[in-house]
């Protein structure tokens, strides 16, 4: 995923970055507001780690630009001394979250983790409803918890399952594009399973999701399982 990281500390940047490029991200440092917005074009960021005090134009103003909210990009706001209504701005001006500094890097990680599922929402939403079309599924009903980025968590039964996905029968509210977090037992008697997963459609009898990230094992488990649960 590619970060754009605008701060105008140069050792908390550095920190920032050492910590993206160490978890596999792509990242770029600016120290303004200015600069992140040539940004946006040039280097067309996935994400956006937002301090909020910035010299010159402020991490506020800079979120409510044209460009940056068309961009429509995943914005985490940061800062050390912003007081709370400024923080709740950040958010009512569309930003994702908001961290304070100094910023935990393990509450990074977490934020980032339902990040990249959002980077590439429209491309793994179009690929996975081909791949509903066409791959295997299984009508089997089993228990699967849905855990939303800020922490709601629902209970469901899966109706519908596949190696890329599953359709959920629950009383989630989600909607499309979502990045949320499935915990289920497959009923083949193996390990739990937890997995990032996009919301690809939202229907009146269940929601569609797509695994981001499965591991290879975990799909090839899934897919026999499908393959068997098929045979007459």
């Amino acid at each position: 995923m590619r970060v754009l990281v605008v701060e105008d500390e140069e050792p908390l940047g550095e920190v920032l970055r050492d910590f993206l490029v160490e978890l596999g991200h792509d990242a770029t440092i600016v120290r303004s507001a200015e600069a992140a917005l040539g940004s946006l074009e040039r280097q067309r960021p996935d994400a956006i780690i937002l301090d909020i005090n910035l010299p010159g134009m402020s991490g506020l103003d800079f979120l409510q630009l044209r460009p940056v909210r068309d961009a429509a990009l995943p914005i985490v706001a940061i800062s050390g001394v912003a007081t709370e209504s400024q923080a709740i701005e950040c958010l009512r001006l569309g930003a994702l979250d908001f961290v304070g500094k100094p910023v935990p890097l393990e509450r990074l990680n977490e934020v980032l983790t339902f990040l990249e599922p959002h980077a590439l929402t429209r491309r793994r939403t179009e690929s996975a409803r081909q791949e509903r079309r066409r791959g295997p599924r299984a009508q089997i009903g089993f228990p699967v918890r849905i855990v939303e980025y800020k922490g709601t968590a629902w209970d469901g039964i899966c109706e519908e399952l596949s190696a890329t996905g599953m359709k959920v029968r629950s009383r989630a509210t989600l909607v499309e594009g979502a990045a949320v977090k499935l915990l289920f037992t497959p009923p083949d008697g193996a390990s739990p399973v937890e997995v990032i997963s996009l919301v690809v459609r939202v229907d009146r009898d269940g929601t569609a999701f797509s695994f981001v990230h499965l591991a290879n094992t975990e799909a090839k488990r899934l897919s026999e399982l499908v393959q068997r649960l098929q045979r007459p």
